[in-house]
C-alpha cells in the first residue's frame, strides 16, 4: 500500500521526468534532428497518457486519498487568484489573532462581488508550518464567522474552498474552545440570508471541513474526499493501526461519488484527465463553472427561502430505512 502521493504516482513521476529532459534535448536539437527529438517526446507523451489511463480508471478509496493530497493540486488561493479579481484578504478574529490556515475576503466572480473563503495548505515546509497544515484554530473559524456576517450584512454571496485533513486538535485549540468555535461557524452558515456555495477541492475532513461548507450547495472535485476523520485516525481507533489508513477509508465511503450516493454534496466536478493537479487552468476552469452555475441556480431565492433551503438540506441527511 502506497503511504503518499508520490509513492502511488512514482511511475507516472518517472515519465515525467523523462518527457521533461526529452523536451529540453528537442530545444537544444539542431534542425536535422528534430524530427527524432520529436519522436521520442511523443512517444514519452503515450506512454505518460496510457500509464494515467490505467491508474485513475481503478482508484480505490485509498488512492482517492493520496490523491487529494497530492502537492502539486491548486490550493485556496490558486483558484480565489485565478477565478476572482480584486481579492482583498481580511485577516484577525477581532478577539485573539490571525489563524493562516484560514483565508478569505472580498472579491469579484465574473464580475459579481462575492465574499469568498478557504483552507490553505502550503507548498514546503516554511508555508506548511505558517499555514499549520491547513489546520485551522479557534481564531481561523472566528474570523470565518466575521466573514460570513459581512457578506450577509452587505449581501455577499459566499464562496467556500474546502481542504483541510481536520481541524487544529492541539491543546492550545481546545484550550481556547475549538469546538465551539466550529459549532458556531456552522451556525453562522445557517443564519446568513445570502447564497452559499463551497467546494471540496482536496481534502474534507471531520468539522474542521464542514465548518466552512454548511452551504447551501456542496460540490466536490471527483478525487476530493469528504469525511468525519481522516483515515489514519480512524485505523488508530479501531484497530490501533494508523497504517490501516486504507482499510479505514474504503470502510468510510469518503470519496465524491459515494458523498453523492448518500446525498451529502450535490454536484461532483469531474476533473482535467490526470487529476486537478495535472492541468491547473482546466481544473480552475471547471471549479469556476460549477459554482458560477450553482449560484445562478440559488439567484431568486428571497432571503427566507435560502436559509430554509439550507436547513432542509441538512435535515434530510442521515435518514435510515428500518427493515
Amino acid at each position: 500500500m502506497a503511504k503518499s502521493w508520490k509513492e502511488w504516482e512514482k511511475p507516472l513521476l518517472e515519465i515525467d521526468e523523462a518527457l521533461a529532459k526529452a523536451k529540453e534535448i528537442a530545444r537544444k536539437s539542431p534542425p536535422d534532428e528534430q524530427a527524432a527529438a520529436e519522436e521520442r517526446i511523443a512517444y514519452y507523451e503515450q506512454r505518460r497518457d496510457n500509464i494515467i489511463r490505467v491508474m485513475y480508471s481503478r482508484l480505490g478509496a485509498w488512492e482517492k486519498v493520496l490523491v487529494a493530497r497530492a502537492e502539486t493540486r491548486p490550493y485556496a488561493l490558486d483558484y480565489i487568484n485565478a477565478l476572482c479579481t480584486e481579492f482583498v484578504e481580511l485577516g484577525g478574529d477581532r478577539r485573539y489573532g490571525d489563524d493562516h490556515a484560514i483565508v478569505g475576503g472580498t472579491a469579484f466572480f465574473n464580475g459579481r462581488p462575492v465574499m469568498v473563503v478557504g483552507q490553505q495548505k502550503g507548498r514546503n515546509i516554511q508555508e506548511r508550518q505558517y499555514r499549520n497544515f491547513a489546520m485551522a484554530k479557534p481564531e481561523g473559524y472566528r474570523k470565518a464567522i466575521r466573514l460570513f456576517e459581512m457578506a450577509d450584512r452587505f449581501g455577499l454571496p459566499i464562496i467556500s474552498l474546502v481542504d483541510t485533513p481536520a481541524a487544529d486538535p492541539g491543546v492550545e485549540s481546545e484550550s481556547r474552545g475549538i469546538s465551539e468555535a466550529i459549532a458556531a461557524s456552522i451556525l453562522a452558515m445557517f443564519e446568513v440570508r445570502v447564497p452559499s456555495v463551497a467546494v471540496v477541492i482536496g481534502e474534507g475532513g471531520s468539522g474542521g471541513a464542514i465548518g466552512i461548507a454548511a452551504s447551501n450547495r456542496v460540490l466536490m472535485l471527483e478525487h476530493s474526499v469528504y469525511s468525519v476523520i481522516p483515515p489514519e485516525g480512524c485505523a488508530a481507533i479501531l484497530w490501533r493501526q494508523p497504517s490501516e489508513g486504507a482499510k479505514a477509508a474504503s470502510a468510510l465511503r469518503l470519496t465524491a461519488q459515494s458523498a453523492l450516493e448518500l446525498g451529502l454534496i450535490d454536484q461532483i466536478l469531474e476533473e482535467p484527465f490526470g487529476g486537478a493537479h495535472r492541468d491547473w487552468d482546466k481544473a480552475t476552469a471547471i471549479v469556476g463553472e460549477g459554482i458560477s452555475e450553482a449560484l445562478a441556480g440559488l439567484d431568486g431565492l428571497s432571503a427566507e427561502a435560502l436559509k430554509e433551503d439550507r436547513y432542509q438540506k441538512f435535515r434530510r441527511m442521515g435518514k435510515i430505512a428500518e427493515s
